[in-house]
């Protein structure tokens, strides 16, 4: 019996010493696929900019060695975006947000890659919320999470949950300007002017001094003003866009006409904005888009400026 027990004993000793040193083989080679995994996403990203195509074929090597790297994964992902492979982008990121679930940025950019498909008609914009929805599970102050799923709702005719995730937006980041003319524009859409008015003022006391996006702003709260036929707002409302940008063709227009509605009408600041307009509209391949405001603003030159007026 005695034998017996020294004989296992000395197999285990013998045994025991080369598995451990068939695991430490084991995790030495894994180790060694990590690392050439990270170098050949380096190289990755030294070519990403110039040739994703050669960036593409460094990331696939390195999640071939090292699958389990979401960060790999998501350079992956950014370098299938450059080529607008928009499938591969959606199918990439899920693998990585399936590695690292609290990565908001990885279900946010799946949603966009989700919606180009959708405007192709490939997939359905319902495909797009479910990566949002997760997106704000991650990161429930990621205001840009909320916009997106405003858009797929949008998508979806589904304009009381679009208003619900705009607002949501907003009250995350009220510093993001862009999505005051959005909230605002669905609400003038909707019938609801009072409300829009609000959140376009809001907008004006949040907006840096310069914010081009004061341009949608001021134009959107002129709409409103003229629906009200309060042409003495509108036109302050056009002019503050002007300051923003006075190249506009569309804007222009827009001014001219309201200059010549005033009582009296302000005939010489008409003049200046519908020739403007006309210039930079009404001749070659705009022509046809301008179509209807180059007529008008044509009638109402002549109106202007003729006898007795």
């Amino acid at each position: 019996m005695m034998e017996k027990v020294n004989f296992l004993m000395k197999l285990r000793a013998m045994t025991w010493p080369m598995g451990v040193a068939l695991a430490a083989l084991l995790m030495a080679g894994c180790s060694r696929h990590k690392i050439e995994a990270v170098k050949l996403a380096n190289e990755g990203d030294g070519v990403v900019k110039l040739s994703p195509g050669a960036a593409i074929s460094k990331y696939e090597q390195a999640v071939q060695l090292d699958p389990s790297n979401h960060h790999i994964l998501y350079k992956l992902a950014k370098a299938y975006k450059k080529k607008e492979e928009w499938d591969k982008v959606a199918t990439t990121l899920a693998r990585a947000s399936d590695l690292a679930p609290s990565y908001a940025s990885y279900y946010k950019e799946r949603g966009w890659a989700l919606e180009q498909r959708a405007r192709k008609g490939e997939v359905s914009y319902e495909e797009c919320k479910e990566p949002y929805k997760k997106c704000i599970e991650a990161d429930t102050n990621d205001e840009e999470c909320y916009a997106q799923l405003a858009n797929a709702y949008l998508w979806t005719d589904d304009e009381q949950k679009a208003l619900a995730n705009l607002t949501k937006a907003i009250e995350h980041r009220p510093t993001r300007i862009e999505y005051y003319p959005r909230l605002a524009d669905l609400y003038i859409r909707l019938g609801y002017d009072k409300e829009a008015e609000q959140v376009l003022n809001a907008a004006k006391s949040q907006a840096r001094p310069g914010d081009k996006n004061l341009l949608h702003v001021h134009t959107l709260l002129s709409m409103v003003y003229r629906d009200r036929d309060d042409i003495n707002k509108m036109v302050s409302e056009l002019e503050a866009a002007k300051a923003v940008d006075g190249k506009d063709a569309g804007l222009m227009f827009s001014l001219g006409m309201a200059y010549s509605k005033l009582k009296p009408p302000k005939k010489a600041e008409a003049l200046q904005m519908l020739k403007g307009f006309t210039a930079r509209a009404c001749r070659a391949k705009k022509a046809q888009r301008y179509k209807s405001e180059c007529e008008q603003a044509q009638t109402t030159q002549q109106r202007l400026s003729g006898p007795g007026s």
